[in-house]
């Protein structure tokens, strides 16, 4: 059963609005494991609201980029809810620190069953929004979940094509991926005889030089105090090592052209990860879907700047699709 939970003392990546509540609360996805959220809502209001369920990026927790996009929602008079995904942050599931297209996809429709059924929000007018790989989350829930009537990505990852194929499909050939899969599956039998499960590994502490500049990025969100949080993967010391499996094996997307709500792709157009966007427009069906480029912003400057992303164009989505 969901329930609210204590107040609890500000530990956000972020300024706290006066013009918005937050409560914690807590809901269960469809196997079982407890999800933990925050849940903003504005000050006032005088009749049912529309809600928004806030996941990403990914390796990041609700403190962080996600809890930013739920405040400015609620600010605009929605109810929206920053929610950590199955096995990080505060969310339960064991073991931690590990990743799955299909719990991480069920994560969006879980949060959908507990907004639906509260009693201040209106059922028929539930949307979603990703961020990074949980942008490419979001519209795997959006082709399956009937319930979800607007979708937002932003500067989405797709998790199984950059895990099978690598940066810019740049190890896809068959022997590339088998490679990848005799190491991850030796690091299953190390993991098993170890009765642990090894890191990966999150942001570098050390990023060199010849770094790639999205690496550089992540470093200026994930290790400053511009982004830093003692429960994110990437801050820390990352996913799982054999996370990566299920993404190869179990591609997200596979029913993108099916979808028939609308969508609304935001990418920077410096970003390294632009493609992911591009591509996937391509593939979505109906004059419903938009792809919107941001001039001269990279990935993580849609985390968290103000300045660039671009909230009255999110605002006037979802007001045109849910109200």
């Amino acid at each position: 059963m969901s329930e609210e939970l204590m107040e609890y003392p500000w530990d956000k990546t972020f300024p706290k609005s006066n013009l918005v509540n937050v409560t914690k609360v807590s809901f269960h996805n469809r196997y079982g494991i407890k999800l933990v959220g925050d849940l903003y809502t504005p000050i006032k209001y005088d009749h049912k609201l529309s809600a928004i369920a806030v996941s990403g990026p990914f390796g990041a927790v609700k403190e962080q980029a996600s809890g930013l996009y739920a405040q400015e929602l609620a600010k605009m008079g929605f109810t929206a809810l920053a929610f950590d995904p199955s096995f990080i942050g505060e969310s339960g599931g064991e073991v931690r620190n590990v990743a799955s297209p299909d719990i991480n996809t069920e994560d969006f429709s879980a949060a959908v069953d507990f907004l639906s059924t509260r009693d201040f929000i209106d059922p028929e007018k539930i949307g979603i929004l990703g961020i990074c790989g949980f942008g490419g989350m979001a519209l795997n829930a959006a082709a399956m979940d009937t319930r979800i009537k607007a979708t937002v990505s932003v500067t989405m990852y797709d998790m199984s094509r950059v895990t099978a194929n690598g940066y810019f499909d740049s190890e896809n050939t068959l022997e590339d991926r088998l490679n990848k899969k005799i190491s991850l599956n030796k690091q299953r039998t190390e993991d098993y005889k170890n009765n642990t499960y090894k890191l990966a590994g999150g942001v570098s502490d050390v990023i060199p030089n010849d770094a790639p500049q999205f690496a550089k990025d992540y470093y200026t969100y994930y290790k400053t105090k511009r982004g830093y949080h003692i429960r994110s993967l990437n801050s820390n010391k990352g996913w799982n090592v054999t996370s990566s499996l299920s993404f190869m094996n179990m591609p997200l997307l596979s029913y993108a052209e099916e979808i028939e709500t609308p969508i609304l792709l935001i990418h920077g157009e410096k970003a390294h990860s632009l493609y992911f966007s591009k591509d996937t427009f391509k593939r979505l069906k109906g004059d419903n879907k938009e792809l919107l480029i941001i001039k001269d912003a990279n990935h993580i400057d849609l985390y968290d700047n103000l300045e660039k992303i671009p909230f009255d164009k999110i605002k006037e989505f979802y007001l045109k699709y849910i109200g």
